[in-house]
């Protein structure tokens, strides 16, 4: 059994060189691709022992080092996301470690793998943004991303990008899993790091109310569900008041929410209220905002007294929908409007 041990390289160095060169013949195919794919694999799981170690041994600072200095030199990350499809399932699962491993290592207060990122080859960047277009890879290449987004810089990084909108796209997709995944991403993405959200919203609001409108006028219901549910989320957080007071100036966005709350499913509706009671309950309303809630107010008053909600056991929920019913029946008659 000596002689397989020759085959194994000696140092950190010589086996993520050893993984590179795997990696650049599968580019070869033909009969031999099984043969490079379970060398890749072979090499992956070592570089996870050197990690993590295993029931021998624990890992070792300097060795993870000299590991992470040639992965970068040598831009490994990149060539295992350029061929991720070309990797067998396992491995896939294995390059998902080694990023995550990598992304969580810090020397001091600096964090190597997001400055490599950033600033040596974002390119990766751009290949894992790009991921919900692979049904093959694209939860990986999702999975990968939403690690990366944990780290504010790369967070920048991809709202600023032009690329960001194609996850109103995303998921859409017909794949159910690519979709989901996507929506998660999209969800981290403008919820994860506050004040650079806020930024964002501020900066891009007609981009990203028309965008968000679209999902939530979708004929998925999902889709529509959990564009509703985020977009009640971002409502929720103070730091978006340039957002929010747009947003609830805006007549157009009225008139989608309230056919929410004509919507036959009971969730819908009760996604649809958690946004609509800030039109109402908003301080000081714009007055084409006014004109449409004094205009329907009979419809509004009707509606919420058949409101039934007591199948969700939320207090809560009920006296909100008893607020703003008695918010409602404050506003003048419509013969009293001018």
């Amino acid at each position: 059994m000596a002689f397989l041990f020759k085959r194994n390289p000696k140092t950190p160095q010589d086996l993520i060189r050893a993984l590179n060169e795997q990696i650049a013949k599968l580019d070869l195919g033909g009969d031999n691709i099984k043969k490079y794919q379970d060398e890749c694999a072979r090499y992956l799981k070592q570089i996870k022992v050197i990690l993590h170690g295993d029931d021998e041994n624990d890992p070792q600072p300097d060795q993870i080092s000299l590991l992470a200095h040639e992965v970068y030199s040598t831009d490994c990350l990149y060539n295992l996301i350029y061929n991720l499809k070309k990797l067998d399932f396992d491995s896939r699962k294995d390059v998902v470690i080694l990023f995550s491993t990598l992304l969580r290592r810090q020397i001091g207060n600096a964090s190597p793998t997001v400055e490599y990122l950033i600033n040596g080859k974002p390119e990766i960047l751009i290949w894992l943004i790009k991921g919900p277009e692979s049904s093959e890879t694209g939860l990986v290449c999702g999975q990968i991303l939403r690690d990366c987004i944990k780290f504010e810089v790369i967070n920048r990084f991809i709202l600023v990008n032009p690329l960001f909108w194609n996850y109103f796209k995303y998921v859409q997709s017909p794949v159910f899993e690519i979709a989901t995944d996507a929506f998660v991403s999209l969800h981290d993405l403008v919820t994860t790091h506050k004040k650079l959200v806020s930024e964002f919203l501020a900066n891009n609001y007609d981009n990203f109310t028309t965008s968000i409108n679209q999902l939530i006028q979708s004929n998925n219901y999902v889709t529509k569900r959990q564009s509703v549910r985020l977009l009640a989320e971002l409502v929720l957080q103070r730091q978006n008041q340039y957002f929010l007071n747009r947003y609830f100036d805006d007549t157009n966005n009225l008139k989608l929410i309230m056919l929410l709350l004509s919507n036959k499913s009971k969730n819908l509706q009760i996604e649809g209220f958690h946004i609509f009671k800030f039109f109402v309950a908003k301080p000081k309303k714009s007055q084409r905002i006014l004109d449409i809630l004094i205009k329907n107010k009979e419809n509004f008053i009707a509606f919420f007294q058949n409101f039934n909600i007591t199948s969700f056991n939320d207090s809560n929920l009920i006296d909100e929908r008893d607020y703003i019913l008695t918010e409602i029946q404050k506003l003048p008659d419509i013969e009293r409007i001018n």
